[in-house]
This record gives C-alpha cells, structure tokens and sequence, in this order.
C-alpha cells in the first residue's frame, strides 16, 4: 500500500511541474538531421516520420535516435531504437523507445535504458525524465553504480542539478566494506554521502549495525545512527540513542542511553555518553555511568562511578576497568565505595584508591588502600594496607574492633573465614553469656601480629604473635572501649542497586 501511496504522490509531482511548464512559453521541438524523411496523410495525426541518424534539439537537450515520429501540432516525439538524449557534457541518457513532450519537456524512456553523469550510471527498463528541471524518475526497479558504490531499489528520484538520489523500497546499497538494507535512502553522489531514513540494516566482515535514521559518508567511512541505534560484533553489542563511528580514525562517540555488553566477559556498561577508540581498544562512559557484572552463579555485582573506563593491557588480552570519583558497589554479599578504583581481569583483583570501605558478612572493612580477589565471580579474599581497620557491630553501642597496619581477609564458603593482621595488631571485641544472651565483658588485646578466626559472621579465636597482650575486663572497667581510628561508617553503605547513584 506504501508503494502505491508514494507512486501516486510521484504523479500528483509530475502533474504539478507539467501544469507549471504550460504555463510558461513552449518551445517547439527542432528537427537538425534525418536521412529519409516520410510525410503524407496516411500518416496518423499528421505525423512526420525520419529514419537514419535523426537528431532533434528542444530546450538545452540533443535527442538521437534510428527512426522518430514527430507530432508537431502536439509538440512531441517517439523514437526509436539507439535513443540517446544529450544535456551537454553533463547528463547522457539511452534506452530502445522514448516519448518526449516539448510541451511539458517529460522524456518517457523504457527498456534497456541507461542515463550517466561524470561520477554515476543508472541501470532501469523504465524511466521519466524532467528536461527542464533536471529531474528523473524510475519505478520498476533500478541499479546505481556510482564508482565502487553498488545501489538497487524498486523505485527512484534523481535530482540532477544536486547530484542528489532518492531510493525507496528494497534498497540495497553495496561497497567494497559494508552492505546496506534499508527501505528509504538519499544519496549525495558528490559527497559520496548516503541519508537512511528509515529501519536500515548495515553488514560487514567485523560488524552488524542497524539504525533508523541516520547518515553514512562512503569515501570518508563516517557513520552517525540515530533511533534505536544498534552496533554488533563477535564480542561485544553497543546500543544508543545516537552513535557515531568514524572508521578510518577508528574512533566512535554514544550518546544517551547507551548500552555496551561484552558478551565474553560477561560486561555491561551503561551511561549517558560514551567514547570508543579501536586500536588500542578501549572505552570510557560517563553521565551516569553503570558497570554490571553479570554472575551466573549468584547475583550480579552493580558498581556505579562519575566516570569508567575500559581497555586492554600490553598483552592485548586482559581487560583493565577503571572507575573514577564517587564509586559505589552493590553485591548481594558486599558493598563497597571509594573515589577510585581499578579491575583487572587477568588476576580478577579490584583495588581501591582513596577512602576505601568493604561491607562484607556483618563486616565493615577499611583502610588507605584495599585489593578485592574474586574468584569465579564471587569474593575469595582482601588485602587492607595501610590502617587497616574492621568494624563489626554488637549492639546498639558496642563494636567488636580489629586494627593493624596491614590485613589479609579469607572467604570460605561464602563468609569470612580467617583475619591475618600484620603491624600494630590490636583487637576489642565483647563477650557475651550465651544462655542470657547478653554482654558480659571486653577483651582488649594487642600484639605485633594477629590471627583471628571466624565463626558465622563472628570472632571465634584469636591468636597472638609477637610481643602479645591480652587482658579481658568487665564491661564498665575498660574506659575507652573504640581504638584509634575508629568509624562506624553504615550509613554510606549502599543497600540496594539504586543507592550506588547517591553518594553520601
């Protein structure tokens, strides 16, 4: 039904500039050469016939062909057979049959017809041209080559004076480097510069692309997508609001809502604006910028930051993220925040830069610096260097405290399992009656190294290294009860995958 709607509207167009061009002056059609000439009263509508190398002349267009009729009184021809109409050194135009109208200056060409400019040739059984307007028209399939640029499609407008193609339904346009399927398409053959205006979809040995506006300049191999945009490869999907690529430069630029999945290491990044370098490869995404790693054995960890970035080490293997300024992470089993931050994929090892806190098992962990290891998507251990401190809470107003210079965490079985403190270890923690219930004292207990084991989430036992002190007090006879450093920091722990988007 569209093809019959836009059909009919290319009529109603013809129509308009025929009405326009009557009203202005007519021309009448000039015979230059013919070698027989017939003319009788026989001859239908008195009609001249010219057979042999006849030319004629109308407007700025030389007209050849084997035989003709000519009409004079109606101002129009039918040639026939080798016709070709010549508009100077600009526009060459051929087919077996033609019926011009001096009146409206429309050239009706059919079968095996070809017209050529300096730069494009087009292939059609069927074609209007507009002498006056510089205007053609096909629509019973055509083929445009336009040096290595291939263009098919059902039906078509050539605006000549602005080297201007307009393609609709089934247009296939073919270059040496992507394919392209769309059902409407301008093509600027001066600046080599194809418009999609509508659902497209573009093939290539690497890529899969599909748009639903958008341009593609074919010499320059500049894209810019818009509607829906959406850029595949082996590993990774990249979608937005409006993408750009610029493929000789190997550099692309994404805009809103944008959506980069890597489908190997189970990666999406998400955010507002987003800059793609190919080689080396490497990704940086900001305004609401959003890493998910996608578990599949549990949850998904959700890390949040002002601004992340992704590329390849020196091997061109292992991915390296990094996450800049406000960084918040939300994970089922643990939380964490810090201003920066690094991941890297070879040893699965997060660290963090720059106020760093870990909320693990009941736990909170803190230090200068801190190394999350991950092991198949889950947490295996942490290193806390530099006043390393682990908080957890007991009640309303006690907190069992471990404090050393330097800390190992190990995970077993999902909780943490074994605390190694190097430096400086110090420990209060709160024993209770566990028939009652209740706080009953507190162990204060120092040494230069500790080992302390958990149990459920909580102290079990502590072994001391070096140089050890330990002396367990009643509950109102230890006077400072919080050790050096001390803070209780849950309140800027994110609770869910939407609190990593408030920093606190």
């Amino acid at each position: 039904m569209k093809r019959y709607l836009v059909f009919i509207f290319l009529l109603l167009l013809e129509t308009f500039f025929v009405f326009e061009l009557v009203a202005q002056q007519k021309e009448q059609i000039n015979i230059k050469n013919s070698d027989l000439f017939e003319f009788g009263k026989n001859k239908v509508g008195g009609a001249r016939r010219f057979i042999g190398n006849v030319i004629f002349e109308h407007q700025n267009a030389t007209m050849y062909c084997d035989s003709a009729y000519l009409f004079s009184k109606k101002n129009i021809i039918h040639a026939y057979s080798n016709v070709h109409v010549s508009r100077g050194d600009t526009i060459h135009l051929y087919g077996d049959y033609m019926l011009y109208n001096g009146n409206t200056n429309i050239g009706k060409f059919r079968n095996n017809v070809r017209m050529e400019d300096n730069k494009t040739t087009l292939y059609t059984d069927s074609l209007n041209f507009n002498n006056a307007l510089n205007i053609g028209y096909f629509f019973e399939g055509g083929r445009i080559i336009n040096e290595e640029n291939t263009l098919t499609s059902e039906m078509g407008y050539y605006y000549a004076n602005d080297d201007l193609f307009f393609y609709k339904d089934d247009v296939v346009l073919v270059n040496p480097d992507y394919t392209i399927y769309c059902d409407t398409l301008k093509y600027n053959t001066e600046i080599k510069k194809a418009y999609f205006l509508g659902p497209t979809d573009i093939f290539s040995e690497e890529n899969y692309i599909y748009a639903e506006n958008g341009w593609y300049k074919t010499a320059e191999k500049k894209f810019q997508f818009n509607q829906n945009a959406r850029l595949e490869n082996k590993e990774q999907i990249l979608t937005g609001d409006s993408l750009y690529y610029d493929e000789l430069y190997g550099f692309g630029i994404a805009i809103e809502n944008v959506v980069m999945t890597d489908t190997v290491e189970n990666i999406i990044l998400k955010g507002n604006y987003a800059f793609y370098i190919k080689d080396p490869e490497s990704i940086l995404i900001t305004d609401s910028a959003l890493l998910i790693q996608v578990s599949n054995l549990t949850d998904s960890l959700f890390l949040h930051a002002d601004t992340i970035s992704s590329k390849y080490d020196t091997s061109g293997i292992h991915r390296i993220l990094k996450a800049y300024h406000k960084v918040q992470i939300y994970k089922e089993d643990f939380q964490a925040r810090c201003d920066s931050m690094v991941y890297n994929f070879k040893d699965s090892v997060i660290t963090m830069h720059t106020d760093p806190v870990i909320w693990a098992e009941g736990n909170q962990m803190s230090a200068e610096k801190v190394e999350v290891h991950m092991k198949d998507d889950e947490l295996d251990f942490f290193k806390l260097m530099k006043t390393a401190f682990i908080v957890s809470q007991k009640d309303t107003s006690s907190f069992d405290q471990i404090r050393g210079k330097e800390m190992y965490g190990y995970i077993r079985n999902e909780q943490l399992h074994r605390i190694d403190v190097f430096g400086n270890g110090q420990t209060i923690y709160f024993t209770e009656d566990e028939k009652e219930d209740e706080i009953i004292g507190v162990n204060f207990a120092e040494a230069s190294d500790l080992k302390i084991y958990m149990k459920n989430g909580a102290l079990s036992r502590i072994n001391l290294i070096k140089q050890p002190t330990g002396t367990l007090y009643p509950l109102d006879q230890l006077a400072e009860k919080k050790l050096k450093d001390f803070r209780w920091l849950e309140q800027l722990r994110p609770k869910s995958r939407k609190d990593i988007f408030y920093w606190k």
